[in-house]
Formats: structure tokens, sequence, C-alpha cells
């Protein structure tokens, strides 16, 4: 009897010393798992809380390929949350975000005044967040073997309807009729192809196909050899196959440049590379903690995403700020 109970008490005594390294190594992974987080500390660790409820976006056209990418990354995380991403445009996105309809609202250009104070009558606060540089690509169908370089002049004459025939922008072109092809209205895109290459003393020419969805002019272009359009770099990335790209002279005299991940970044792609933001309504950010997680989530994910989707990540003090001022509106 006294050989059995000495057998126990060693057994009972391993058992312990067991159950103690188990609860260092749990405590240990605990603590490796928060650390991990860098949102842990302001109660946006996904793991730690599962979430439900919507998170409302929409807005440009050239954002929503990264904001998907994003909200599919946190749809994996966070199941129960409902994450929507519309493609309405800059103007549309914003047109709904300053009435209040939308948390998030994805954007190719800042605000504009009147935007603001809609948004300000609405009482509607927001701050502003780039997530990532895109630059605007000029392309061609990939049929289209003589268009390998165009100046911002020579642009400005085709989008402006001084110049309708590829021989008329230069005579070594052919004697054929440009098609072209670009984003709507809304779209913030559109706005600043019309600062940077329409200017203020001219008119775009109606004579083009517009349209809010980058597929179509996709598509529009890849089918005419003598089409010319423009749109957001990543969706030529996404169908160089079918479309070449358009090397872009500042003026005469300068070296085309073709838009690349570098030439985007250092802005030597220029006037044609930009930022491109979102907008986070703050009453949303504050009361719906399935909104505060994923905004923290998606400045998280911008840069690594960014690259992922054919965008150029920013500095990783810009989403450091981002993150100061996400934190700034909780205290």
């Amino acid at each position: 009897m006294l050989k059995w109970t000495g057998v126990f008490m060693i057994l009972a005594a391993l058992l312990v010393v067991v159950a103690g390294c188990g609860t260092t190594e749990n405590n240990t992974e605990v603590e490796n798992n928060t650390e991990q987080n860098p949102n842990s500390e302001a109660g946006q660790d996904s793991a730690a809380e599962a979430l439900s409820g919507n998170v409302q976006i929409d807005g440009s056209s050239t954002v929503y390929p990264l904001q998907e990418a994003i909200a599919e990354e946190y749809r994996m995380e966070q199941p129960d949350v409902n994450v929507t991403v519309g493609v309405s445009g800059t103007g549309g996105g914003f047109k709904r975000f300053t009435v209040g309809e939308t948390d998030l609202s994805n954007a190719s250009r800042p605000i504009k005044d009147e935007e603001a104070a809609i948004a300000e009558e609405n009482g509607i606060e927001y701050v502003e967040l780039p997530i990532a540089y895109d630059g605007i690509a000029v392309v061609v169908s990939a049929k289209n073997d003589f268009v390998k370089d165009l100046t911002v002049e020579e642009l400005q004459k085709i989008w402006t309807g001084e110049v309708t025939n590829w021989n008329e922008v230069r005579p070594e072109f052919p004697d054929a009729e440009i098609k072209l092809f670009g984003p709507g209205t809304d779209s913030g895109t559109f706005d600043y192809w019309i600062e940077v290459i329409i200017g203020d003393d001219h008119e775009i020419t109606s004579n083009f196909v517009a349209s809010e969805d980058d597929n179509v002019l996709v598509k529009g272009i890849a089918d005419d050899e003598y089409a010319l359009g423009f749109f957001g770099y990543a969706y030529y990335v996404e169908n160089q196959d079918k479309l070449n790209i358009v090397a872009i002279k500042a003026d005469e005299h300068a070296e085309p440049v073709v838009p690349t991940e570098e030439t985007i970044n250092d802005g030597t792609y220029t006037p044609l590379s930009r930022p491109i933001f979102v907008y986070v309504n703050v009453h949303s950010f504050l009361e719906k903690p399935q909104v505060q997680d994923y905004v923290y989530f998606m400045n998280e994910m911008a840069g690594e995403m960014a690259l992922e989707v054919g965008y150029i990540n920013l500095p990783d003090e810009v989403y450091e700020e981002n993150k100061a001022k996400l934190d700034a509106m909780k205290q």
C-alpha cells in the first residue's frame, strides 16, 4: 500500500510540473500574439474578440482593387462582419459619404470644398487617410504597334478635340480616327486628368466613351487598334496581356517615362502620379466597433496589399501618422 502511495505522490508531482510548463508556454504564446498585433493596445486585436455588423464603403474605382483586397483579408479574420465595397466613383462616393450613408469613402483625389461643406451641413466629421500611391496609365491596344510615347501637350490636343486623327498627332502615325476611352465625370481620376492634362484654359472633348467601370474601358481599348485611354495603373498591371503602356514625356525635351513602382514612387513619372485616400466617418469609427477594427486593419495592411495589387506603398511613417490620427479620435 505504501509502495503505491509513493507512486501516486510522484505522479501527482509530475502532473503539477507539466501543468506549470503548459501554463508558461500558453502565457508566452498569448504574450507573443499580443506583441505581434500593433493594434492590441487600442483594443483592435481581431483574434481576441469576434465582431459582427456592417462596414459600408463606396467611392473610387481606382481605390477599389486595393480596398477589396484588404476587405478579403479582413473577412477571413472576422467572418461575421459584412464589409461591402462599392464602386460609384470618387464623386459618387462623396455624395453618399457626406450625408452619412457610408462609413468609409475611397477617393483618388482630396475632398473638394463644396463636398466638405455638405458634410459640415450634415454634421459629418471625417478624417483623411492616404493609403497608397497610384499612377494614371495611358494605354493603347496590344494590337497598336505605332504609339510608344506621347507628350503632355499631345495628350492635351487629343483630349480637347484639337486633333481627332492619329496622323494629326504625328505625321508618321496612321490616317485613322482616334477612339477615346476614359473614366466618367464622377471619377477622381477624371478630375486629376482635367487638372494636369486639360488645364483651366481648355475643355475636355465630349467625344469619348466614359465609364466608372475600368473593366469596360479595358475591353473597349483592347478591342480597337486605334483606341487610346487612361485609368489607374493597377488596371494596366492586371491587363497588360491585352494592352500596351504609353510612355509619357512631361514636355517635348524630356525623356519618355513609363509608369512603374519605382517611377511612380520617386516622382519621375510626372505629372500622372498621385496619392490615393480613404475618408473615415468619425461617428462610425467611434460608435461601431467593427468599423474601428476594420480601419485599423486597413491601415496596417495597406502597404503590403498595395504592392500585391499593383499600387505603390507609402513610406512607413505615413501609415504611422495615420494610426496616430485614429488613436487621437478616441481620446
